[in-house]
């Protein structure tokens, strides 16, 4: 994209506080979508996309967002929203087309079924992206805790250590004292 044509719709508080340090242009409003997120008012912020797409507002709409693989692992990824990209044919696939009767007609189903999958589809990187951040948080947490025990380990050994240093001190002192009364 051009230097300056580039557009963000943000979603969350650190993509906004990301972005509005920046002369980016940037829109926040659904920064405050993982407050609430649900189905609904995921639908409302890609209709919202799909909308502004159809006006011509954008010419390509890339969702940027953290793709959750596992607890301790969140890949990032950007993958194309609008256009639709068209998939290859599969090698070796027949090429003879089937003739198939669409009831009601073609053009409703897709006109019906595309932006339900969009909307699903958006849905899905909120989702990821949500699973990944209480992923990131809670093997933070577990190495907060693993560092927070191994801390505490290394205390309790000082403390011992200095709490034997203390009590060899007064027997020494003890015995000395107990030594010079003998001898005098």
């Amino acid at each position: 994209a051009a230097k300056g044509k580039v557009q963000f719709l943000t979603i969350g508080k650190k993509g906004y506080d990301a972005f509005k340090a920046t002369k980016s242009k940037v829109n926040n409003d659904y920064a405050g979508l993982y407050a609430n997120l649900s189905f609904e008012n995921a639908s409302k912020a890609a209709e919202f996309i799909m909308y502004a797409f159809e006006q011509r507002e954008y010419d390509v709409v890339e969702v940027v967002y953290g793709q959750f693989k596992n607890a301790a692992t969140q890949i990032p990824s950007t993958e194309q929203f609008l256009p639709i990209q068209t998939i290859a044919p599969v090698k070796g696939a027949s090429k003879g087309k089937a003739d198939y009767m669409f009831e009601p007609d073609q053009d409703k189903i897709l006109k019906d079924l595309v932006p339900k999958i969009l909307k699903t589809q958006f849905f899905r990187y909120l989702l990821d992206s949500n699973a990944s951040e209480h992923g990131a948080r809670m093997t933070a947490m577990d190495k907060a805790t693993e560092n927070a025990n191994e801390l505490l380990k290394q205390l309790n050994i000082m403390y011992n250590r200095a709490r034997q240093a203390a009590i060899t001190t007064e027997l020494s002192e003890i015995v000395s004292g107990a030594a010079a009364l003998s001898n005098g």
